[in-house]
């Protein structure tokens, strides 16, 4: 899975890079402003997975249902 945080280092940004992590997840981080516009957005934090992109809203549902699905996996 590739998994990409487009991030200005905003309050939304450093949480949700904090939920990356606290879920265990690999990420990269695209900081560049330009690269944000390409996708077609003019906010920050955008979450790229594959080819699924997410706003903030979007990626910390995303987040949370990766981590019930990993919790899930473990117990059984």
């Amino acid at each position: 899975m590739n998994i990409t945080l487009y991030s200005t280092h905003c309050p939304r940004c450093t949480v949700l890079e904090k939920k990356l992590q606290m879920a265990g997840l690999t990420f990269d981080i695209n900081d560049n402003p330009d690269a944000i516009i390409a996708l077609g957005f003019k906010t920050a934090p955008i979450l790229a997975v594959d080819n699924d992109i997410y706003q903030f809203k979007q990626a910390c549902d995303w987040i949370a249902d990766y981590k019930k699905k990993m919790n899930n996996a473990t117990t059984e």
